[in-house]
């Protein structure tokens, strides 16, 4: 009797434990933008790490696949403060940390990015950046994701080099520098806690 008891307590609480896993990683969201391919790397490494749902920001209308032109249509819509419509569409209310990942560009936060951090209320909701750039840095990006969320808990960014498309250099993180990556990824995840990591 006392061996049965003790059978199905393990079992409980072993499915609670399962049960809190779940709804743990439910609340979480990764959306990001990649042009390269190098953030969708890193997003979904974020994925495969702390689960939740992984998400690509699509725009209604499509930056040009010329680099020239794009960097030309950035730099207006930054001037201008423009922000282009949003294809992709979230129902925020379900979660409750969200990791947003980009590139840098022209050393800001991309304006789809600005567009995703202002349609959506974030108040309240954990926030966690996360950037490639092509060696320079997240200039003025992570200030600029701050000061669109300032009633959000901000965690600490996570910023590597991926590629350098004004040199030709595209899908980056690859091979052995993805190996890199990851152990980088790795230890500033484990630091944000109280995030429960996947084994």
């Amino acid at each position: 009797m006392v061996t049965r008891l003790i059978f199905i307590i393990f079992l409980v609480s072993r499915l609670c434990s399962a049960q809190g896993s779940v709804d743990e990683s439910s609340n979480i969201l990764i959306v990001y933008l990649s042009r390269t391919n190098n953030t969708k790397v890193v997003a979904e490494m974020i994925h495969e790490k702390v689960g939740g749902d992984l998400v690509a920001l699509e725009l209604k209308n499509p930056y040009p696949e010329n680099y020239k032109s794009i960097v030309a249509q950035v730099a207006e819509e930054n001037r201008t403060g423009f922000l282009p419509p949003l294809k992709t569409q979230v129902d925020m209310v379900k979660y409750d940390t969200v990791f947003v990942g980009f590139p840098t560009w022209g050393m800001q936060l991309p304006p789809p990015i600005k567009s995703f951090l202002t349609q959506y209320d974030f108040k309240n909701k954990t926030i966690i950046p996360f950037n490639t750039n092509a060696g320079y840095g997240i200039g003025s990006s992570f200030q600029k994701v701050k000061y669109l969320c300032d009633n959000c808990n901000i965690l600490e960014g996570f910023s590597v080099t991926g590629g350098k498309e004004r040199d030709g250099i595209y899908l980056a993180i690859k091979g052995n520098r993805k190996v890199e990556v990851k152990e980088l990824l790795m230890e500033w995840l484990e630091n944000l806690k109280p995030l429960t990591l996947k084994n």
